[in-house]
């Protein structure tokens, strides 16, 4: 099947999936959005998107689309460095006009890993695996809110949590209008467009992150008053 065998195919698979974990960072940013103005109506949403069938379900795909990505994104590299081969260590100038997180995707998609297993740490397994388990936890596993604030009290996790939202603006606002690229929706005329909505739109998504953790690391959220 092309979309295994061939570069072209993988490149396909890694901007579908790309794109839809996009909109599922769209969605997760929005959800945190509410816990900045209200505690009560976060935790509905936790206990509504909690261990009920439909969220499984989700969640399932959405892991399926991680791994997708991820297993894509190493093969991806790996074959690109085949094809170079030794000429690679010969390179001693960096080629004009490639973005900088062009070139480090691979140390930017490991990071971006990293800090997706301390946030499932963090959340993931404090609620919906606690929910599943039925494991004694800190709080109710619904209760999202106070583990929000249980995380961002911690400055460690406050400081790791913001290089991760770092990486993941590189990573976005390169493989977003990249991913329209492969998929043939940038032509002469929307290149550029492009690259100008994946910069504005990773740039508001990741500062919405951003003025998430920092409200509850300093105590300032209006839902904290």
């Amino acid at each position: 099947m092309w979309l295994i065998n061939s570069s072209i195919g993988r490149k396909v698979v890694m901007s579908v999936t790309g794109i839809a974990l996009i909109l599922f960072l769209t969605f997760h940013c929005c959800m945190n959005v509410v816990a900045l103005f209200s505690g009560k109506a976060y935790n509905m949403i936790c206990e509504l998107l909690g261990a009920n069938w439909y969220a499984l379900v989700a969640t399932l795909g959405l892991a399926a689309l991680a791994v997708c990505h991820i297993v894509y994104a190493f093969i991806l590299t790996a074959q690109n460095r085949r094809a170079r081969g030794a000429s690679r260590y010969e390179v001693t100038v960096k080629p004009e006009k490639v973005e900088w997180a062009s070139q480090n995707m691979l140390v930017l998609g490991i990071i971006i890993l990293l800090g997706l297993l301390l946030h499932l740490f963090n959340f993931w397994y404090n609620m919906m695996f606690a929910e599943l388990t039925g494991m004694a936890v800190g709080h109710l596993p619904h209760e999202g809110f106070a583990f929000i604030q249980d995380t961002f009290k911690n400055p460690v996790y406050v400081v790791l949590y913001l290089v991760w939202l770092a990486a993941l603006w590189f990573h976005l606002a390169h493989g977003f209008w990249s991913s329209m690229q492969t998929l043939g929706v940038s032509g002469k005329v929307w290149f550029k467009r492009w690259q100008c909505i994946s910069v504005v739109y990773t740039s508001l998504l990741m500062l919405a992150f951003v003025v998430v953790v920092l409200a509850f690391a300093f105590n300032c959220a209006p839902s904290l008053c």
